[in-house]
């Protein structure tokens, strides 16, 4: 069973690690306006995990702000879902990726949105519009490739059946959050399956589903990513602008 705290700061390292593997894209997406699309996506999750990481720092009372949170930890301490640390892969891996997050980010902050937490409810309220955006932004892309081209379709396929297995990890249920997510499957698996319909892309089957990311066991990819992120911060602690 989590705690605020747990819940609280599992979603910020969600939204920061999504915000650091899209920022990837930043001058090597296929166009330019794609490119400056991405870098908002990124930055809109970046503002989700800075109010997330600050309210979480404040409910562990240990002193630890939003940059001690981000920068100071290894990859045992953060609680993402393995989905968000899997490197960006080609195009459609990067939308399969960003589709499946926003259909259950989207739920889950406006869900949030009406909880009896009021810092939580001011974080969902705000990151659902955004998360809106991002389903809608991604399930275009989706659409477009898997009902695209033979190619097209083929690779956006791959990618889907690549991703699904690390979307299960999302809906272990944990009645004491402020939100079950097993709650937001419903939700999750409809605007999936209509999406990929008119996509004419098959939805997997469930089978093996890799998971431990809320419990600190990652893959080695999180290791990489935070060696990056966090390298700057760690050669210079306490350093201001």
């Amino acid at each position: 069973m989590s705690s605020p705290f747990d819940f609280t700061l599992a979603l910020g390292d969600d939204a920061l690690i999504a915000a650091q593997r899209l920022g990837e894209w930043t001058s090597r997406a296929p166009e330019m306006e794609e490119d400056i699309a991405l870098a908002n996506i990124a930055l809109d999750q970046l503002g989700a995990a800075r109010l997330l990481l600050t309210y979480a720092g404040e409910l562990e009372g240990a002193g630890r702000d939003e940059d001690a949170l981000a920068y100071l930890r290894g990859d045992r301490e953060f609680h993402n879902c393995l989905l968000v640390e899997l490197p960006n892969g080609d195009f459609g891996v990067t939308m399969a990726k960003l589709f499946f997050l926003a259909a259950y980010q989207l739920p889950l902050y406006t869900a949030l949105s009406g909880c009896a937490d009021e810092r939580l409810a001011a974080i969902g309220a705000k990151a659902r519009k955004e998360s809106a955006y991002h389903l809608d932004h991604a399930s275009l892309w989706v659409k477009r490739l898997g009902d695209g081209t033979d190619e097209s379709h083929r690779r956006m396929q791959d990618a889907v059946d690549q991703v699904w297995p690390y979307t299960q990890e999302l809906f272990t249920a944990d009645p004491a959050a402020p939100v079950d997510p097993a709650t937001l499957r419903a939700d999750f698996d409809a605007v999936v399956s209509a999406v990929l319909d008119e996509a004419t892309l098959t939805r997997p089957a469930d089978g093996w589903a890799p998971g431990g990311g809320r419990s600190g066991v990652h893959t080695e990819h999180l290791s990489y990513l935070l060696a990056e992120m966090q390298v700057l911060h760690r050669a210079h602690p306490g350093a201001k602008w």
